[in-house]
């Protein structure tokens, strides 16, 4: 009799839940690798253009949705949830004071993935070490997965209609990942949807970049144009983009699901003071060395330097006037890459017209009073 039939699938599956929550996931479920149904959503997206200049969307066909494809031999894959919103967020008050840089919340602490990646290979290894021939992969955002699907099939949550993983405990306030195993484990059940009718994250997206539920075109989102696009933000997006400069929480921020989160254990996903809550000029008188130090071991730092003073440039402009931004401006103008200085000069031009971006200010006012009754109390 092999080592697989002799042991109890539904123990050690109850196992394998019990070691990933001792090294801090918040939730384990487990799904097949039957994706087929999305198959046909992909190859729209793409076709679309939806994902923008994400070439590695593409470049995969369909491998993104064919996880025995990815890693011969895989079975089931285990998915994992781990709760990251930090504690004094802050979200109303830095979006309201529009001198202040907005980082997405997920950023402002210590890089994700291999703090995630981490500990699912020692859960991995934890199977092993029960069953020695077992082959394990654990991926966080680095191959063709389509996390949220999973996540959905592992009874994790279920896709929002901003296209990310709701659940009733966290709502959308945690990272997903993922270890490919070659065992045949007990599968959970999805969860109900719980988006009903509301449609919330779709009217309050900054850039209307949620096009219908469940489907976001990357090249309006904020996220897409601040972190993954290398060149020029479309000038129509600008005045939209607020006080952005990284990322963009705004679905999130409005759904009510996430009055529910709640605040992270992990001390690495706390705020760093030198990117939480700063003045846009301090941020954007960084020189390339002081980035790289302030960034290290962030995920803000793949973005790079000359992507880093394009965003907060805008950021800029979208400001209400003031000397020490216009001063700021300025004094980087003329030092900088082409690719920035486009994006000064049209801060420049706002900040000397006295102008600013009205609707979008209006949109973030908005945004600010949902918040504001709808966050826990410790965020």
């Amino acid at each position: 009799m092999s080592a697989l039939q002799s042991i109890d699938l539904i123990r050690l599956t109850n196992d394998i839940k019990a070691w990933g929550r001792a090294l801090g996931f918040q939730q384990v479920g487990i799904s097949d690798v039957d994706l087929s149904q999305h198959e046909t959503y992909l190859t729209q997206w793409l076709e679309n253009d939806y994902h923008g200049d994400m070439e590695y969307m593409a470049a995969h066909g369909m491998k993104r949705a064919r996880p025995a494809e990815l890693v011969p031999g895989t079975l089931r894959v285990i998915s994992v949830r781990m709760d990251y919103l930090p504690p004094d967020a802050s979200f109303a008050r830095h979006l309201k004071n529009n001198r202040i840089g907005y980082i997405s919340r997920y950023a402002l602490g210590r890089d994700y993935h291999k703090l995630v990646r981490n500990r699912l290979k020692k859960l991995g290894q934890k199977i092993t070490d029960t069953l020695a021939h077992t082959a394990y992969r654990p991926f966080v955002d680095s191959a063709p997965v389509l996390e949220h699907a999973i996540a959905e099939k592992a009874g994790i949550g279920w896709t929002g209609k901003h296209s990310l993983t709701l659940s009733r405990d966290a709502g959308s306030w945690f990272f997903l990942g993922e270890l490919f195993v070659n065992l045949p484990l007990p599968i959970d059940e999805p969860v109900e949807e719980g988006c009903g009718s509301c449609t919330a994250c779709l009217t309050m997206c900054p850039t209307n970049a949620i096009v219908a539920p469940y489907t976001v075109d990357a090249r309006k989102c904020i996220s897409y144009l601040t972190i993954e696009n290398s060149g020029p933000i479309p000038e129509a997006l600008r005045p939209l983009m607020g006080n952005r400069i990284y990322g963009c929480d705004d679905c999130q921020l409005v759904c009510p699901w996430n009055r529910y989160a709640s605040v992270t254990e992990e001390s690495d996903f706390a705020p760093r003071e030198v990117l939480h809550g700063q003045r846009l000029e301090t941020l954007f008188l960084w020189d390339e060395e002081t980035f790289l130090k302030n960034t290290e071991g962030s995920a803000i730092r793949r973005i790079g330097h000359e992507r880093w003073l394009r965003n907060i440039a805008v950021a800029m402009g979208n400001a209400d006037p003031d000397t020490s931004i216009l001063a700021a401006l300025e004094k980087r103008s003329g030092q900088v890459s082409p690719l920035v200085q486009t994006h000064i000069d049209w801060a420049l031009a706002r900040q000397r017209k006295n102008t600013s971006a009205k609707e979008a200010a209006r949109q973030q006012q908005r945004l600010i009073r949902v918040v504001e009754k709808g966050l826990p109390r410790d965020a």
